[in-house]
């Protein structure tokens, strides 16, 4: 093969089970885009993008790409493409609402209205990574994104929890991506309906009441074998039963009440963290704009309470969480100079107990993701098929014994807050 023979064609090293189509020269126009003295890819690697269990919705992949420059130094740059899956229901779904029209939009229209907010008051706030175009054969398209790894941000460990300073960090960051999501409303108008209602639509109740059916039973049949469960079962059971009905006839919230535009899946492993040389936080981003939802706060603050803090926590330190929230919030809204009036904390906790049945969604599904360790069954076919593989992952799922320990304290709790009352 001739030197030039050898410059058009890069090393490969691909994954049988990665799409036929994903191949460096989709990435020609990009590099030649971003990378001064761009001459040719020399290496182009994919490899999965996380391990099972640590995201549900879609495939994410890693693109690892050689580039060889114009005087011959080579430059490495890497990205994670987030890619639909090939199951016949994930692309029925996505014919009905496309989550990666939604992403795209907010990576390249929403955030970056929501950043300025902030430079336009002299704060430098950046909430996620970079997204690139490319153009793919994929029917849906794909969401690429610069790799956040290389940088230093990483997840925290979800089986443990989030500790204090974590959630901490966490919800200073949820409280200006709310307070920026409101006062934008005020200077543009309202979302879209893309933005505000996709997964709230008809076809998404039915999804909805299709996932707590086939849950039903193995969430109850783990909840009955819970110590003291024989006072709560009889309106947990109700409240499981009327779980979709009540969720969204609560949509309809108040017009007056304050809304925000909430992230919808906003737990731990959506949120990577940057430490400095002393193990300190140093930065906070957020990930993954699919499920996004108009309305009161309290839906972001009950998924992502219930889903990601420690055990030590979860309960015991719910007030105090929800007050630190607030604090942040006000104090943005203010700095933006939010027209409206700002929302107290007694309106806040009162939306809270309004809201209670998303915290009893978390409890049923997100949380019991998040305490499970990684399974090679762990995907949105494991939670919505009827096959025997995603029964019995269901089967191990809430009969975790860490997640069990979390239902023991966090049950009861729920049952004395009024939050299975239907």
């Amino acid at each position: 093969m001739s030197k030039q023979e050898s410059e058009k064609s890069p090393k490969v090293a691909l994954d049988n089970r990665n799409p036929k189509w994903l191949k460096a020269e989709l990435f020609e126009g990009l590099l030649k885009e971003t990378i001064p003295n761009y001459r040719n890819v020399k290496h182009f690697e994919v490899e999965p993008g996380c391990a099972a269990g640590e995201n549900y919705a879609t495939i994410m992949l890693r693109v690892k790409i050689d580039v060889q420059l114009k005087d011959g130094a080579t430059k490495s740059v890497s990205y994670m493409m987030k890619v639909p899956p090939g199951n016949e229901q994930f692309k029925e779904m996505m014919r009905k609402h496309n989550i990666f029209d939604v992403e795209y939009k907010m990576y390249h229209e929403i955030v970056p209205d929501f950043n300025q907010l902030y430079r336009n008051v002299n704060v430098d706030v950046k909430f996620s990574a970079k997204c690139y175009d490319l153009k793919t054969p994929s029917e849906f398209g794909v969401i690429l994104l610069e790799d956040l790894r290389p940088f230093g941000y990483r997840n925290a460990d979800r089986l443990e929890g989030l500790d204090l300073v974590h959630t901490k960090a966490v919800l200073e960051r949820l409280a200006q991506w709310h307070a920026a999501s409101a006062t934008r409303v005020e200077i543009k108008g309202a979302y879209s309906q893309l933005l505000q209602g996709g997964w709230h639509s008809k076809s998404r109740q039915e999804a909805m009441r299709n996932f707590t059916m086939i849950v039903r039973k193995p969430f109850l049949d783990s909840v009955k074998t819970l110590q003291g469960n024989e006072v709560y079962i009889e309106s947990l059971t109700k409240a499981v039963d009327n779980i979709t009905d009540e969720l969204f006839r609560i949509v309809s919230c108040d017009e007056n009440e304050f809304k925000v535009l909430n992230h919808g899946d906003f737990w731990c492993n959506n949120v990577m963290f940057k430490y400095d040389s002393e193990g300190k936080i140093e930065d906070t981003l957020l990930i993954d704009y699919q499920m996004l939802n108009y309305g009161p706060p309290a839906r972001d603050l009950h998924y992502f309470l219930m889903s990601s803090t420690s055990y030590e926590l979860k309960v015991n330190c719910f007030d105090y969480f929800i007050e630190f929230y607030h604090e942040n919030l006000v104090k943005n809204l203010k700095l933006l100079n939010y027209p409206k009036k700002c929302p107290t904390l007694k309106e806040l906790h009162i939306s809270l107990i309004k809201n209670s049945i998303r915290g009893v969604l978390a409890a049923v599904g997100v949380m019991a993701a998040a305490l499970l360790e990684s399974h090679d069954d762990a995907s949105l076919d494991g939670f919505f098929s009827q096959t025997e593989d995603a029964e019995r992952f269901r089967h191990i799922m809430f009969t975790n014994p860490r997640y069990r320990k979390h239902l023991q304290m966090l049950l009861p709790w729920m049952y004395n807050r009024g939050a299975f009352e239907v």
